[in-house]
């Protein structure tokens, strides 16, 4: 199915604070990069979405995460999509369930679910390492930077859900070093680092 990406960019634009908005688009730019990397390596599995479910799922997942459906999010997704007249298709909904597993419970079965429950929280510390730099820029982040700061700072962006970033290796889910991984999402976010503000 193809998305109108507009409509949802501005219903996910006007329900959401900035900062959230922009973690948004980080995240929908890791998907995108990740499905493209798992495509070209023919990675992909039968089970495995298209990549446009992949991207609208990064770009909405947060969408319930403000007003008044903030305390039961990602469980109103459908109804904060609703204000502005879009629906959900399931498997997207499915994804974006499988970002939150503590609170869904849903168990990730495909590596579109593994790759938003893993990327979540490392856009986070993406932005925070890219703080830290004077001009505060993404484009001077460099991989070997952020490993760093994941592996041997644990104090650092300490909000970051390390555990489920690590998830990435497993051999069931992506099967991914934490190395590339973070490789995959820093490059996918310097793509679209003039859209979030860095």
């Amino acid at each position: 199915m193809i998305y109108d990406r507009q409509k949802y960019y501005d219903a996910a634009k006007a329900q959401l604070e900035q900062n959230i908005f922009y973690h948004s688009l980080a995240l929908e730019a890791c998907m995108a990069g990740l499905y493209d990397y798992f495509s070209a390596g023919g990675l992909l599995g039968v089970g495995d979405p298209p990549k446009e479910d992949w991207i609208l799922a990064g770009l909405i997942h947060d969408i319930d995460f403000s007003g008044e459906f903030k305390e039961q999010h990602p469980a109103k997704t459908r109804e904060a999509l609703a204000k502005y007249g879009l629906e959900l298709p399931e498997v997207v909904h499915n994804i974006i369930q499988a970002h939150d597993a503590r609170f869904t419970g849903v168990n990730c079965k495909n590596k579109a679910e593994w790759s938003i429950f893993c990327a979540d929280s490392l856009t986070g510390l993406i932005m925070a390492v890219a703080f830290v730099y004077p001009s505060k820029k993404l484009a001077e982040v460099k991989v070997s930077s952020v490993v760093k700061r994941f592996l041997k700072e644990p104090k650092f962006a300490a909000g970051t859900r390390r555990n489920e970033v690590a998830m990435c290796s497993n051999p069931e889910g992506l099967n991914l070093p934490v190395e590339k991984f973070i490789e995959i999402c820093l490059t996918a976010m310097q793509g679209v680092a003039g859209e979030i503000g860095l």
